[in-house]
This record gives structure tokens, C-alpha cells and sequence, in this order.
């Protein structure tokens, strides 16, 4: 850890053990170990929502919106096209790189064969796709079997699939991304419209999660992981309220061992969700930190383990 890290860890370090002492008592971070495990989780967690936060203010390379460049980076290509008022652009990238993920291999392979059109020199911008919906939805068919020999979904994408044949093909998931924000019009309104009918930028996460059932196989993973990176790329001004308990398996495994000391169901998700809110009053870091902390902990409750990929 740097000298910020360690006095970020230190400050939460505290804070839990005064939770725990005073407020209500965090069964899982009685060892010494789990609390360190714990702490690195928070730690790297807060790393990833910061890392987003700065590229956001950095200037960068026009290349790293160039599908046809080694360089290309499909989350600094949303920060460039936002930054030059393309905020339909910006979105669609935001959606490729969480619909097909970062694996740990082939890193954006799939985000740069599909937005690059597998290097031929034409782009599957969003003007494109709406432009020629059917020929690209065609394009994908056409073209899966040589995007699976160049890459494959992240880990949080593994069960989706390239071939048309199957049930769980990406194109018919990207065909009703597309269909729900045509609902609106294109992103920029949509996301407008949302923010004038509520106000509140809680109130206004969570009608937007809701409005997302839409999207065919798009869980709670990927819509939250969706929508908090349009906040931290500052696309929109929305807010986790929850961090959707009832739908999770890997921050409710991590919230009973928090609070039971146990991954086992010991308490229900309305009641670890409310006792979460409390305990972010008290951290201050953040309903997506917490969700992304208490997933990865559980895997490792007694050994910090970087997870990535």
C-alpha cells in the first residue's frame, strides 16, 4: 500500500472496530486476519472507483478510442467521446465493456473485435447501429465464430454466449440495450428525463436499475456495474441507494459473514441491506466500495486475495 492507502486502511480500520464496540458487532472481523482481509478488499475496491474518477480528469490519447489501435481502451474512449459531447458514444462503449467485460487474458478483445467490425476499417458506432440495426445484428451472426477465436467474456459475463444458435447470444442481449433506450429517444434524454423525474439521485439509481429489466440478461451485476460506472465517469449524476441484496449472491454471502459471522443465510436481505445503509453512514465510502469489498472477502474471508478479471 502507498502512504494514502495505509491512512484510508487505518481510518477504516478504526471506524469498523468502533462499529463493532458500539454500534453493532461485526462477528466476522473478530480474527484479526478477517479484518485485514476485509480492510485490503476496502482498500482495492476504493482503488478501482478512484482509478475511473482520475482517468476521467486526465487528457489522453485519441488512440484509445481507436478500435483499431493496440492502445484502444474502451472506458477511456466513454471519457474522450464524453468529453467531446458524444454522450450517445459514450454510453455504448460504457455498455460494450460491461456487456463483454475485461477478461483476464484477452483483455478487451471482444469490445474491440465487435465496436472495430474485426478490424475492416468501419466502426459499429451507435449512429451506425441504430442507422443499420438489422445488418449489424447480421454482422455479429456472421462473424461469431472468429470473434470467439479472438477473445472471450470477462468472468462476470462467462455464462453469455457468441453463437446466434444459443439462448444466451449476446446479440439478442445488445439488440434490447438498444430497444430501451430507443424507448427514449437516445441516451442523452433518457438520461435527462430520469433526472427531472427524480430529483433525488438515490430515487433516481434506482429507477433507472428498475427501468433496466428491459435488458435481456443483464442481472444485478451488470446493471449496477453499468450504472455506477456511468456515475464515475460523470455521465450521469446518479448514486447506489442499495446494493440490491435480494438479487446477489456474493454480497450477501460477505454481509452474514460481516454481521453473522457466517456466509450462511442467518439473516434476511432487507435486514443485512439496512444494516449496510447504517454501516455506510458510518464508513462514508460508498455503496458500490462495500458491495465490491464484501463480494470479493467472502471468497478469502482470512487472506487478502487481489480478484480481478
Amino acid at each position: 500500500m502507498n502512504y494514502n492507502d495505509r491512512v484510508f486502511a487505518d481510518r477504516i480500520r478504526n471506524k469498523l472496530i468502533e462499529y463493532s464496540n458500539t454500534e453493532r458487532e461485526l462477528r466476522g472481523i473478530r480474527h484479526e486476519d478477517n479484518l485485514e482481509s476485509l480492510l485490503g478488499q476496502i482498500v482495492e475496491s476504493k482503488r478501482r472507483v478512484d482509478f475511473v474518477r482520475i482517468i476521467d480528469n486526465q487528457d489522453m490519447s485519441v488512440e484509445r478510442a481507436n478500435p483499431n489501435s493496440n492502445m484502444f481502451d474502451p472506458i477511456k474512449a466513454a471519457v474522450i467521446m464524453k468529453k467531446n459531447g458524444n454522450i450517445d458514444e459514450a454510453c455504448w462503449l460504457t455498455f460494450l465493456a460491461i456487456h463483454f467485460g475485461k477478461h483476464s487474458k484477452y483483455k478487451w478483445s471482444l469490445v474491440k473485435g465487435v465496436y472495430g467490425s474485426l478490424g475492416s476499417g468501419f466502426v459499429w458506432a451507435w449512429d451506425n447501429v441504430i442507422t443499420y440495426p438489422n445488418d449489424f445484428m447480421q454482422w455479429l451472426i456472421f462473424n461469431h465464430f472468429q470473434l470467439a477465436s479472438q477473445g472471450a467474456f470477462g468472468n462476470h459475463r462467462k455464462y453469455e454466449s457468441l453463437n446466434p444458435a444459443r439462448k444466451n447470444w449476446n446479440g439478442a442481449i445488445i439488440q434490447s440495450y438498444i430497444d430501451w433506450v430507443r424507448l427514449f429517444g437516445d441516451h442523452k434524454t433518457m438520461l435527462f428525463r430520469f433526472e427531472k423525474d427524480y430529483p433525488n439521485k438515490k430515487e433516481r439509481f434506482r429507477a433507472l436499475y428498475k427501468s433496466m429489466d428491459k435488458v435481456l440478461r443483464f442481472g444485478r451485476t451488470a446493471k449496477f456495474d453499468f450504472l455506477t460506472m456511468l456515475e464515475k465517469l460523470s455521465i450521469t449524476d446518479i448514486e447506489a441507494d442499495s446494493t440490491y441484496m435480494s438479487e446477489a449472491t456474493g454480497p450477501k454471502r460477505g454481509a452474514n459473514l460481516l454481521f453473522g459471522g457466517t456466509t450462511l443465510d442467518v439473516f434476511s436481505s432487507e435486514q443485512l441491506e439496512k444494516w449496510i445503509a447504517e454501516l455506510d453512514l458510518y464508513l462514508n465510502v460508498g455503496m458500490q466500495v462495500i458491495e465490491d469489498s464484501l463480494c470479493n472477502w467472502q471468497k478469502s474471508p482470512n487472506k487478502f486475495i487481489r480478484f480481478r478479471g
